[in-house]
């Protein structure tokens, strides 16, 4: 922490920063609003003083500063990212994807379905399929 930094946050009572994250969504629910009103003002302040610090930075301070960032391997500078593209997470779409149905079946056709273990709704699909002599 810079002596900036620092000071900044000695100029804030200490009941201000412990309010710096705001309370969970069901103690926002019960708090009245004149006391959440009285937090919102504590944040803003907070983030005032926060923000007026960084402008008190030197040229040294920042020059130190985004040397550390440029040294560091986790953190590469924004022109080298430069075309890159953001991969979508997850599975490929299936070309025939299947659709979801609820249906109502005996529970000891369920219950012989299950007893082979996991997978027993592949199986099903299998059965049905051989059944109605469709070709995969």
């Amino acid at each position: 922490m810079t002596k900036r930094v620092r000071k900044a946050a000695e100029r804030v009572p200490s009941r201000t920063l412990s309010f710096m994250t705001r309370p969970s969504r069901s103690h926002r629910q019960s708090a009245d609003a004149s006391e959440q009103a009285r937090l919102d003002a504590k944040m803003a302040e907070a983030k005032r003083i926060a923000r007026e610090s960084l402008e008190e930075i030197s040229e040294e301070e920042a020059a130190a500063l985004t040397a550390a960032a440029e040294a560091d391997p986790d953190n590469p500078p924004l022109e080298s990212l430069e075309g890159f593209v953001r991969a979508k997470g997850g599975r490929p779409r299936s070309e025939h994807p299947k659709t979801r149905v609820t249906m109502r079946l005996d529970s000891d056709v369920v219950a012989r379905l299950k007893e082979d273990g996991p997978g027993w709704q592949t199986r099903a699909n299998a059965t049905l399929r051989k059944a109605l002599g469709l070709k995969k």
